[in-house]
C-alpha cells in the first residue's frame, strides 16, 4: 500500500515540476517547497514513531527466535553458528525506498525551506530592466528579514522589520500576477509625489540629483545609451536613458489607485498611496514598472536584493551593488 501511495505522490510532484518546466502551468516554487516539507515531514514522523519501531521489534523477535533455537540445539549438544543472522537483521532494519525518498529527504528539505522562507532567497535576473546595476544572468541574494519576516506562501508579515527606503533594490510579487517575482528600485515611498517628466525624476517637488557619465555600451543590444549617476536617498547608482524612446508612457494598464496618476506627453506624475511603493527600473526607457502597472502593496514585498553571488558568464560581477 505505502509504496504505491508514495509512488503516486512522487509522480504528482514530478508531473507538476515537468508541467512548470514546459510552461504548461504557472508554477509557484514557494508552494511546492512548502508542500514537499509537509509531505516529507509526515513521512519522517511516521518513520520515527511507527515504521522504525516496527522494524526494530521485528529484528528483536528474529534475534530472540534465533537465541531460542541456539539454546535448544545446545541442550542437545549441537553447536550452531548462524552467520546470516546479522545480514537478516540489517535487511529488516533498512529503510525501504519509499522512505528513503521521503523521510530521508526531510532534514534537507526543511533546512532549505526555513533558509529560503526566513533568511535568504536566490533570484535570477531575467531581463535587462535593471541594467547597468544588474545584468541578465546575474544570480542575486535576497534578504528576507530586513523588511520584516513573512509567512511563506501567504506572505503575511509577522515581524515589523525596517521599512523600505528610497533607492533600495527590492524583489516583490508582480501586482497583476502575484505568482511572478519582479525586481526594481524603490523610487517612491508612501505619501510621496513622484514625477517622471521628460526623463527627469522629481520627488515631492525636488529634482533627484543626477550627473552625466560616459555612454554605456549594451552588448546585447549592440548600441550605446546615455548613462547617468543618480543620488536616490542613501544610494548612488547608475541609470540609462534611450534617446530613441519618447517621454510619454504607452500601454498603461488599469490598476488600483490609477486616479492618483496623471499621464501626459511629458511622462507621469503619481501620488503614492499609503502602504504602497512606486518602483522603477534603472534602465529607465526599457523597464516595465510602476509607470505601467501601478503601485506595489506592502503585502507583495519579498525582500531586499543585497548581493550578486554568481554570474557564470563574468565572475567579476560577484559582490555587492548599490
Amino acid at each position: 500500500m505505502m509504496p504505491f501511495l508514495t509512488a503516486a505522490v512522487l509522480a504528482a510532484f514530478a508531473g507538476y515540476a515537468g508541467a512548470w518546466y514546459f510552461e504548461l502551468v504557472q508554477g509557484d516554487f514557494a508552494l511546492l517547497l512548502f508542500l514537499a516539507t509537509v509531505v516529507t515531514g509526515l513521512y519522517w514522523l511516521a518513520e520515527r514513531f511507527w515504521f522504525l519501531p516496527r522494524r526494530r521489534r521485528a529484528a528483536a523477535e528474529l534475534e530472540t527466535r534465533a537465541a531460542e533455537r541456539r539454546a535448544s540445539l545446545s541442550a542437545q549438544g549441537i553447536v550452531v553458528d548462524d552467520p546470516q543472522l546479522a545480514e537478516a537483521k540489517q535487511r529488516i532494519l533498512a529503510q525501504p525506498w519509499w522512505l528513503d525518498w521521503t523521510a530521508g529527504l526531510f532534514p534537507v528539505i526543511v533546512a532549505v525551506f526555513l533558509l529560503r522562507s526566513f533568511l535568504f532567497e536566490p533570484f535570477k535576473i531575467p531581463s535587462g530592466s535593471m541594467i547597468p546595476t544588474l545584468l541578465v544572468g546575474d544570480l542575486i541574494l535576497v534578504n528576507k528579514f530586513t523588511y520584516g519576516l513573512r509567512l511563506p506562501v501567504v506572505n503575511v508579515k509577522i515581524t515589523q522589520g525596517t521599512p523600505p527606503k528610497r533607492g533600495d533594490v527590492m524583489v516583490f510579487r508582480y501586482p497583476p500576477q502575484p505568482s511572478l517575482d519582479y525586481i526594481k528600485r524603490v523610487v517612491g515611498l508612501p505619501g510621496d509625489e513622484v514625477a517622471y517628466l521628460n526623463k527627469r525624476l522629481t520627488i515631492n517637488g525636488k529634482p533627484v540629483p543626477t550627473t552625466q557619465l560616459p555612454d554605456y555600451f549594451d552588448r546585447d543590444a549592440m548600441r550605446y545609451f546615455k548613462q547617468f549617476q543618480e543620488q536616490l536617498g542613501d544610494h548612488t547608482h547608475r541609470l540609462l536613458n534611450d534617446d530613441e524612446r519618447p517621454a510619454f508612457v504607452p500601454g498603461v494598464e488599469d490598476f488600483p489607485f490609477k486616479q492618483n496618476c496623471r499621464y501626459s506627453l511629458e511622462g507621469v506624475v503619481c501620488k503614492v498611496p499609503q502602504g504602497m511603493y512606486f518602483m522603477m527600473g534603472d534602465n529607465r526607457d526599457n523597464s516595465l514598472d510602476s509607470r505601467y502597472w501601478g503601485f506595489v502593496p506592502d503585502k507583495n514585498i519579498v525582500g531586499k536584493a543585497i548581493l550578486i553571488w554568481m554570474n557564470f558568464g563574468d565572475f567579476k560581477r560577484i559582490g555587492s551593488f548599490q
